[in-house]
């Protein structure tokens, strides 16, 4: 697993949205934090997959844009903005699974079949009776 190095992490703080009476008014304790994948020491195939990933928090120009502002506290806001940062990129650290496509057995083919026929007779029985 790859950490976040502190460094390539820019952090303004800017003032919260939201209830929270005078104090939102006065102090700027939520956080952007802004990670620019590609000046980024992530190995290449990291920087890719993240660059391909379909997600609003991902500017075009490649940087990563993320929003704290759950606490009153500005370090524990910046601590909540690395933590969301650390989990997008696990995120991408594992390959998925290649599914590989398969075959039915013949005996699923034949179930299947056995259930159609069973079921076209007994709507096949549901008509009139003929004398």
């Amino acid at each position: 697993m790859y950490t976040v190095d502190a460094a390539e992490v820019e952090f303004s703080a800017i003032r919260a949205q939201g209830p929270g009476g005078q104090n939102v008014n006065k102090v700027s304790c939520a956080v952007h934090l802004r990670f620019d994948i590609n000046a980024s020491s992530l190995p290449e195939h990291y920087k890719e997959r993240l660059l391909a990933l379909r997600d609003q928090r991902i500017t075009k120009d490649g940087v990563v844009v993320l929003k704290a502002q759950q606490s009153r506290s500005l370090e524990q806001n910046k601590e909540e903005a690395l933590r969301r940062l650390q989990e997008l990129i696990d995120s991408i650290a594992t390959l998925p699974a290649v599914r590989r496509p398969t075959r039915p057995t013949r005996g699923s083919q034949r179930r299947r079949l056995d259930g159609k026929s069973s079921r076209g007779l007994q709507k096949q029985l549901r008509g009139k009776v003929s004398e």
